[in-house]
């Protein structure tokens, strides 16, 4: 499996009693599929995946398999905190038919390298289907230094990694010492830097609600090249990379923009809260200036 373009980490749709909101999730993948985008992500942290059982995270991961149809691959995502909750997630991704694993470190327990390896090949053995490791330690604890990289690496369905550092040093490692492990893209202000340093996808959030834009930038700088236009493009793009960190309302801003794109994505579940008001006026006057610079910078201005 080669991953090539833009891949989203889906939003999980809610109702305001905080069930799945399958309609719309329905709506929202043929959106995404409609625009163009080269695969979708299930029981990401966008998703709210530390928010719902392993049979909750099934059920979302079917659904989205069974709707997408196989028009664009699936990646279920397999972080939790428990061994045997990963496992029983990507056993169900296999038998659901999904295309790959997103495989991060647990959370909380701060694994050293050698058990971090061991944890990701049980996980491995238990569905044999092509892996995409999650480097987040910022989410995670630690990081899959080289020794974890060394071990896992040799697995045949070790194909990628989604390097969420921030580390920029971690992109030279990965390009230079591991260049048989796709290198994906996980920190959106660092696209440019990834596509210049041979990335030739990008798991971005952002795509739930501009999946044109993230597109246009992944077509500009890996297919055609155009490191110019790309810095361009990348610099109309920073603004938002921005406004979706404040004060860490990552997911909220997210599901937010996604909702002002005409599909309701309802609130989180707790203990996350929705914007106040002030901010979602910000978040839409930077989602409102990017769509009009990249669409500027497409007509050629």
């Amino acid at each position: 499996m080669t991953l090539e373009g833009i891949y989203t980490p889906l939003v999980t749709p809610l109702t305001d009693t905080g069930e799945f909101d399958f309609d719309r999730l329905s709506d929202l993948i043929e959106r995404l599929v409609g625009a163009g985008v080269h695969g979708l992500i299930s029981g990401g942290s966008t998703g709210e995946n530390y928010a719902q059982t392993v049979e909750e995270r099934l059920t979302l991961a079917r659904f989205i398999t069974d709707q997408t149809a196989g028009r664009v691959p699936v990646i279920v995502g397999t972080g939790a905190m428990r061994t045997p909750d990963s496992v029983a997630l990507a056993k169900g991704a296999r038998e659901m038919g999904a295309d790959a694993l997103l495989l991060g470190t647990p959370p909380y327990s701060v694994p050293t390298e050698h058990e971090n390896a061991l944890n990701a090949l049980a996980i491995d053995r238990a569905a044999d289907l092509p892996i995409i490791l999650y480097n987040y330690p910022g989410r995670m604890g630690v990081s899959m230094g080289e020794e974890f990289l060394d071990r896992v690496g040799r697995s045949r369905n070790v194909i990628a990694i989604k390097e969420s550092s921030g580390d920029i040093n971690r992109v030279h490692l990965l390009a230079r010492d591991y260049p048989h492990i796709q290198m994906s893209c996980g920190m959106d202000d660092q696209a440019l830097e990834f596509f210049a340093w041979g990335a030739r996808s990008w798991i971005c959030a952002g795509s739930n609600f501009l999946p044109e834009e993230h597109i246009y930038l992944y077509e500009t700088c890996v297919l055609n090249g155009d490191f110019v236009r790309g810095r361009r493009i990348m610099s109309a793009m920073m603004p938002l990379m921005r406004v979706l960190e404040q004060g860490g309302k990552f997911i909220q801003c997210v599901k937010h923009a996604t909702a002002m794109t005409g599909i309701p994505t309802g609130p989180m579940r707790p203990p996350l809260k929705g914007l106040n008001k002030d901010e979602k006026r910000q978040l839409d006057q930077v989602i409102a200036v990017l769509k009009t610079t990249i669409a500027d910078i497409k007509a050629g201005n």
